[in-house]
């Protein structure tokens, strides 16, 4: 039984010196004590299991830097609503900013299909893909061009057919 019981004191004073011996803590001399006491109370209050949940949950209203409409406003960009600036797309800038494109779409009450990317940039980066074949079936020879009409209506005819 006496192995399950811990000393509070040494526990807080090992938990302190820990943390002072990091490298990058700086703290004065006269905080220390304060410090130590804090560490304390905190594992005391572990100890006997009656921790006080402090954190709070985000109920900070986040005021948008422009309107939805003027954010999809130009089809060669879209324009943040954290920053008001034009990106081409928004997924390393919600990054930077510690959000998802999820969180982002539920802090500004946006539709679940608000897009993170301006429509040109999509539109030039779905014509490069399928420029290079991306999408194509593996061993799928890429689709020839007829040579006059008549051969592209028999094409036309034997895909009807099934042939």
């Amino acid at each position: 039984m006496a192995d399950d019981v811990f000393n509070t004191v040494e526990l807080a004073t090992e938990l302190t010196v820990a943390w002072l011996g990091n490298s990058n803590t700086r703290v004065s001399a006269e905080d220390v004590p304060a410090f130590l006491r804090t560490m304390h109370d905190t594992v005391a209050q572990l100890a006997s299991g009656t921790v006080q949940d402090t954190a709070q949950p985000d109920t900070q209203d986040y005021t948008p830097a422009v309107s939805v409409r003027k954010s999809l406003a130009s089809k060669d960009h879209i324009i943040s609503m954290i920053d008001g600036k034009p990106y081409k797309t928004l997924r390393r800038h919600l990054k930077t900013n510690g959000l998802t494109p999820e969180a982002y779409r539920e802090r500004f009450g946006l539709k679940p299909d608000y897009p993170m990317v301006a429509e040109t940039y999509s539109e030039s980066r779905r014509a490069m893909a399928h420029k290079i074949g991306l999408g194509r079936k593996a061993g799928a020879a890429p689709a020839r061009k007829p040579k006059n009409a008549s051969e592209a209506k028999a094409a036309a005819q034997a895909h009807l057919t099934g042939e």
